[in-house]
């Protein structure tokens, strides 16, 4: 294009954009997300990088966009008689609702909807029904264990994580316990307690009033947020070392000792709490009041985007504590310029470890 190629959308544009790349996850999804990614200033070749298409594929949904409007991103209108306006708003609506619940606000009702735009509810329920995610469907347990080595819940819990973990249950399904209960043949006690487990390892997220789904992460704030973590690690380790006490090293070498537990008893969820308190400890002995204070205030995202302790880590737990117990020597060891070496390194490491 020849003409301005800044990408600036409506409160409405973005809206829609951002429902139809949560819910689609085919070509209208795709170009959703390349709008949305230009519209947050980067260019196309970065927007083609991150995106894995090619910079005339980002270039040409960019221009369509920029020439019509989210109908551009649509693909050649179908046989038969066009969608009238009330729809297309009601189609709209409907899937700003859906990304709404997603980030946990409120969800409108199908009536409510439907005297919005001013269509039948039967007509906004089966818009609804189209664009919702499915519930989940996990494998029946074949021989639940009812009172034998491991407790039911236990099994329930091992299903719904490697279901996740395999993408089976994607980012934003609900997990619905009597629905659980029923396809895996329990009662939904176990369902209960195996998504109180997940939700505790951070697999899981729960909104108040509307139910538990699948922990939806975003790379990119995951990396902006892992790249603040390693200044904060350099600096607390190099001004720690040079303070610790020995009682902060007991401490220290406590949250390792309970990590070591959490690892061999497979409690990811104890494992992770004991991780951030290693790290919350190192940044209090760095004695810099406020540096202690931002950590706490990071705290949500570090759990909340497995930048501490990644709940899908597929490794040796153990050998992720033993990583921290080195941790304690090179405080221990005096050096602050090897300290801070090492706890940025550790903090800048793969996605998958804390």
């Amino acid at each position: 294009m020849t003409e301005d190629a800044t990408v600036r959308l409506t409160d409405a544009e973005r809206s829609t954009l951002l429902g139809w790349a949560s819910q689609d996850a085919g070509p209208l999804g795709l170009r959703s997300r390349i709008v949305l990614s230009c519209a947050d200033g980067l260019d196309v070749p970065e927007v083609a990088r991150r995106l894995g298409v090619s910079e005339a594929t980002a270039a040409k949904w960019r221009d369509r966009f920029l020439r019509r409007g989210p109908d551009g991103l649509a693909d050649a209108p179908r046989p038969g008689r066009p969608r009238s306006p009330d729809r297309a708003e009601a189609e709209r609506l409907v899937l700003s609702a859906i990304a709404e619940a997603r980030r946990g606000g409120e969800v409108p009702t199908t009536r409510s909807l439907a005297r919005t735009v001013g269509l039948s509810q039967s007509t906004v329920s089966r818009i609804w029904r189209e664009h919702r995610t499915p519930e989940p469907a996990p494998t029946r347990l074949s021989t639940p264990d009812r009172g034998g080595q491991g407790l039911l819940s236990d099994q329930v819990h091992q299903v719904l994580r490697q279901q996740i973990i395999d993408g089976e249950l994607r980012p934003g399904v609900r997990l619905v316990e009597s629905a659980i209960a029923r396809q895996l043949g329990t009662s939904q006690a176990p369902a209960r307690e195996a998504i109180k487990r997940l939700v505790h390892e951070g697999l899981v997220s729960s909104l108040p009033h509307r139910g538990n789904y699948v922990a939806e992460i975003s790379a990119e704030q995951a990396r902006e947020v892992r790249a603040v973590r390693v200044v904060l690690e350099e600096f607390a380790a190099r001004e720690a070392t040079v303070r610790v006490q020995p009682r902060t090293l007991r401490l220290l070498e406590e949250s390792v000792d309970r990590m070591r537990t959490a690892a061999t008893a497979g409690d990811i969820g104890a494992f992770r709490e004991a991780d951030i308190t290693f790290h919350r400890d190192v940044c209090a002995a760095s004695g810099n009041s406020f540096l202690a204070r931002l950590w706490r205030t990071m705290e949500p995202n570090l759990w909340g985007l497995h930048v501490v302790s990644n709940p899908l880590y597929d490794g040796d737990w153990s050998a992720m504590a033993e990583r921290h117990a080195d941790l304690v020597t090179a405080l221990a060891a005096g050096d602050p310029d090897e300290a801070a070496r090492l706890f940025a390194a550790h903090a800048r490491g793969r996605a998958s470890l804390s």
